[in-house]
């Protein structure tokens, strides 16, 4: 046995495992069987053991007898569950091409003369470009009154004054309508879905969904919420969306729109992939009544390939996005295959080594966290943990280069990178903006990313809609 006493414990509680965990420091808190001592988890523990247990191959944090593995491997919590069928592995993961495979290197040991060069390079590619953004911190009545409740405190009244500018922006691009599916991306607890919802109560055919990585539950999906609006549609991270496959949007066939507060580095660009590639909707689940024929020469682009038809099959019907709004986080998280913008960085003259580097130059940004580190919190119990991780500057620039001027170059790489992600939604037939959508001293990632359909998309949406 490991440990047959507790410091200041005496015994195990009365009809409990008598095994002591050195590492919770703490006795096992499994009810035994009666007359035994060991819980079965233990039983190895004591002379008490009849039959030999073992670490369970599908997961060796647990053990089983070994004379009963065979049972065991049938119902283990361990064993590897049917996929959804939204899930195909990758499928929003972009292009892996061998040909721009890099080797990253870290800014600190790069030369001063490397340095100045990417700096350059960086200043040239946002030449013409509009680095000065609007700020367009808004509110919203349906968060009137959490925003003024004293209850709250200072980290709740952060994020409280963060969604209600997001639902501000929305509300003033006309976001906020009824007839459609919201997509939250790195939803957490469902918290900027439940605002909308709140925004939008006295609103028929409004539907939810909630898409994160992490086994996180939607606490803010109150049980009233999922009857009437289907909230809380578990989904796995957006790099395994399939998103015509979704059985909501199959049988609903609203336009959506897609939301996300702080959605961390590479998962913006999964999002967008999510929400603009492979997004044609079955209609395999339609009785077929009414076979759709597709004319091979009629709207036969890059986006809209003719789909082959197949004997009982419906030709399909493309899922019409109504816009976005997704507040942006931690570019020095974003990854080149993901990313959507490489066609604009292409266009500059840049690739994927430049990316790197100003990927990783990104975090300069964040240099004045120090400055506020009293004010701001990144990281709650409520929220995914953003790391405001910053990359070291050459040594030989540490006397050359001020926090001042590192913030600004900072900023300038997630302006670039950003500006891909506008490019990207310019070529898909979206109006783009990126904004302030809040002040530094609320969160230093402040930059709010939209985009509502141009005309032709609209006229496509009421063609849907009628």
């Amino acid at each position: 046995m490991e440990g047959s006493t507790a410091d200041g414990v005496s015994a195990p509680l009365p009809g409990r495992c008598a095994f002591y965990v050195v590492k919770k420091k703490r006795y096992c808190k499994m009810i035994v069987g009666s007359g035994k001592t060991f819980c079965g988890e233990h039983a190895n523990a004591g002379e008490e053991s009849e039959k030999k247990r073992i670490p369970c191959p599908l997961d060796p944090k647990h053990t089983v007898f070994e004379d009963n593995l065979a049972k065991h491997l049938k119902k283990c919590n361990s064993k590897e569950k049917p996929k959804p069928i939204y899930y195909v592995k990758d499928i929003n993961a972009g292009c892996e091409n061998e040909d721009e495979s890099i080797e990253e290197i870290s800014i600190a040991d790069r030369s001063k003369e490397e340095l100045d060069e990417l700096i350059v390079k960086l200043k040239t590619a946002l030449q013409g470009l509009n680095t000065k953004l609007v700020e367009k911190t808004l509110s919203h009545s349906a968060l009137y009154e959490p925003l003024n409740d004293p209850k709250n405190g200072d980290s709740a009244f952060k994020h409280l004054k963060q969604q209600a500018s997001i639902l501000g922006n929305m509300e003033v691009l006309e976001l906020l309508s009824p007839n459609r599916c919201y997509i939250e991306f790195g939803a957490g607890k469902g918290k900027l879905s439940h605002w909308i919802h709140i925004a939008l109560k006295a609103v028929e055919n409004v539907h939810f969904l909630l898409v994160e990585r992490s086994s996180t539950r939607f606490k803010m999906a109150s049980t009233k919420m999922q009857t009437r609006l289907l909230i809380g549609f578990k989904l796995i991270f957006s790099t395994l969306i399939y998103v015509r496959k979704v059985p909501l949007l199959r049988e609903k066939r609203l336009p959506v729109i897609g939301v996300g507060k702080h959605l961390c580095g590479a998962a913006t660009d999964l999002a967008l992939r999510c929400l603009f590639e492979h997004n044609c909707i079955d209609k395999d689940d339609d009785p077929p009544t009414k076979r759709v024929k597709l004319n091979h020469t009629e709207g036969a682009g890059d986006d809209m390939k003719p789909v082959p038809s197949t004997e009982g099959r419906e030709t399909g019907e493309e899922l019409i996005v109504s816009g976005l709004a997704i507040a942006l986080c931690c570019h020095h998280r974003c990854d080149w295959r993901h990313y959507v913008g490489k066609e604009f960085f292409r266009q500059k003259g840049l690739g994927p080594e430049e990316f790197a580097a100003f990927q990783r130059m990104s975090s300069w940004a964040t240099c004045g966290m120090r400055k506020f580190s009293s004010k701001i919190t990144e990281k709650t119990g409520e929220e995914e943990e953003h790391e405001m991780s910053e990359e070291a500057v050459p040594d030989t620039l540490n006397g050359l280069m001020s926090v001042e001027d590192r913030e600004q170059i900072g900023r300038l790489c997630k302006h670039l990178i950003d500006h891909g992600r506008v490019h990207y939604l310019q070529q898909k037939g979206f109006k783009t903006s990126l904004r302030y959508y809040t002040s530094r001293d609320v969160s230093l990632e402040n930059v709010l990313l939209t985009a509502i359909p141009t005309a032709n998309q609209n006229r496509d949406e009421s063609k849907q809609l009628s």
